[in-house]
């Protein structure tokens, strides 16, 4: 039997959720998961639809693609148009429309000179197969910065020039800290990211079982998912709140520290642009200053408009679980996968991207 088939046993689905349904019906629990690939799992599997009534699971900003401010994503535009240089991005990025509505799909149709990488290594062979400027969109959270700094490393030793990134990556406690002080969210806590502990380890949600909110780390599966919900709700009906590992095989307690002091040796905590929240505080990454030069937005002089939005996209309140992604007037209709009009229909770890396939 596969490893994978446990996590997907329908008796012990059954088994938790009857334990679900004795746990206090009365009381009406609202969890956030934070993770975009949580979002998409519980989706898939209809786990929505089995639970009790009483428990609600709202999506988070989880998903990096879906983060990315409009003002990041019209400024690669206008770096694509105005240099003559390769792109090198994450699949993800290419249907993510700017402001005008054109992509980088679009882009690429007409000429433009935009590829598809699955890591940031990939940029090397890249950069030593042409003469021109490589530029490489680098996106994510914890999960993926380290691969950004390895590309990093790997330019100063072999003495790249033609390379650089364009940062827009992120980090996970501050923007946690502040939807857990966003009185319209209202959450009692937090499914929290699986990939991402595998980096940082579980002393990331500590400030937040110190403010009251109850803390599952979860694996991606139905078993993983529907066993931590009721640690959960555990948790909150005994008042008592601490970060719980449901996702030990592959979540240890210290994170991966390699990753992490790679990550904070090439980059440093920064201000950052969120989508539908704005500035928050060091809760993004930037190039240390003896890696300046690779910083393309120094190199190009790139100019980010942090206050543009898309009129009528409701992504932000989607992010941080004011709405479900129905309750956009876009959605389903002006936006769709094969037509989206905002990120959180782009990316496959978006929120309406996965309501749309598969339903909330």
């Amino acid at each position: 039997m596969r490893l994978i088939d446990s996590y997907r046993d329908k008796k012990t689905v059954d088994i938790l959720l009857t334990q679900i349904g004795n746990i206090n019906v009365k009381h009406k629990y609202r969890f956030m998961e934070v993770c975009g690939t949580h979002t998409m799992s519980i989706s898939r599997f209809g786990l929505r639809t089995l639970l009790p009534e009483n428990i609600n699971l709202i999506s988070g900003p989880g998903c990096p693609v879906c983060v990315t401010s409009q003002g990041e994503i019209d400024a690669i535009f206008d770096l694509v148009k105005n240099n003559d240089v390769i792109i090198a991005t994450y699949g993800d990025l290419l249907k993510v429309p700017g402001s005008n509505g054109e992509n980088l799909y679009m882009l690429r149709s007409i000429g433009f000179d935009v590829r598809v990488i699955y890591s940031p290594l990939d940029v090397i062979s890249i950069a030593k197969n042409t003469g021109k400027e490589v530029v490489f969109l680098s996106i994510g959270f914890e999960t993926t910065t380290p691969a950004s700094a390895a590309l990093v490393k790997q330019l100063v030793k072999e003495n790249i020039k033609n390379v650089s990134l364009f940062v827009m990556n992120k980090t996970m406690p501050r923007v946690l800290d502040f939807i857990a002080n966003q009185k319209e969210v209202m959450v009692d806590g937090f499914l929290c990211p699986g990939h991402v502990s595998a980096i940082t380890g579980e002393r990331l949600y500590e400030p937040l079982v110190k403010s009251g909110f109850a803390c599952v780390i979860s694996g991606f599966e139905p078993v993983d998912i529907l066993m931590s919900v009721k640690l959960l709700m555990e948790q909150v009906n005994k008042g008592k709140f601490w970060v719980e590992n449901n996702y030990g095989r592959v979540v240890k307690s210290n994170g991966n520290e390699l990753a992490m002091k790679l990550m904070y040796e090439v980059f440093e905590d920064c201000d950052a642009c969120w989508r539908g929240i704005g500035i928050i505080g060091k809760s993004g990454l930037k190039l240390r200053d003896n890696y300046k030069e690779y910083d393309a937005i120094e190199r190009f002089n790139i100019f980010i408009d942090y206050d543009k939005s898309l009129p009528g996209c409701r992504c932000g309140d989607v992010l941080l679980g004011r709405i479900n992604p129905t309750d956009c007037s876009f959605y389903g209709k002006r936006c769709t996968p094969d037509n989206p009009f905002g990120p959180c229909m782009v990316s496959n770890e978006g929120s309406c991207a996965a309501y749309y396939k598969f339903g909330g």
